[in-house]
């Protein structure tokens, strides 16, 4: 009786251990990430003026995915020295044209009645 018992305290320990780890792991991968998205959000204020940054903030609230396929590429060029200025809210635009395509107009047609 005293083995059995002694058995499920080791296994509840181990459990609790791992749980432990695991909690541990998922707090550093959220910190490395929340410094990612800092350090993101600094090259953004530094490449786009306020009101480009307004517009992107607007457009991560409606459509997150593009968004963050926008600050990617800024970043991107950004880093590889092809910015020269600021991206005002004009060149944002020209560029969203560009990245998010055209709703067309879908029209249906109603047989006779």
């Amino acid at each position: 009786m005293d083995d059995e018992l002694e058995n499920i305290k080791k296994k509840k320990l181990l459990e609790l251990q791992q749980q432990q780890m695991l909690s541990q792991g998922m707090a550093e991968e959220e910190a490395h990430q929340k410094e990612f998205e800092e350090q993101k959000k600094a090259v953004l204020r530094r490449i786009l003026t306020t009101e480009a940054r307004e517009r992107l903030g607007r457009i991560k609230v409606a459509r997150p995915e593009v968004a963050e396929n926008i600050e990617n590429q800024l970043i991107m060029l950004a880093q590889s020295g092809r910015l020269k200025n600021k991206i005002n809210d004009e060149q944002l635009r020209e560029l969203l044209s560009k990245l998010i395509p055209k709703k067309r107009d879908i029209r249906i047609k109603r047989r006779g009645l």
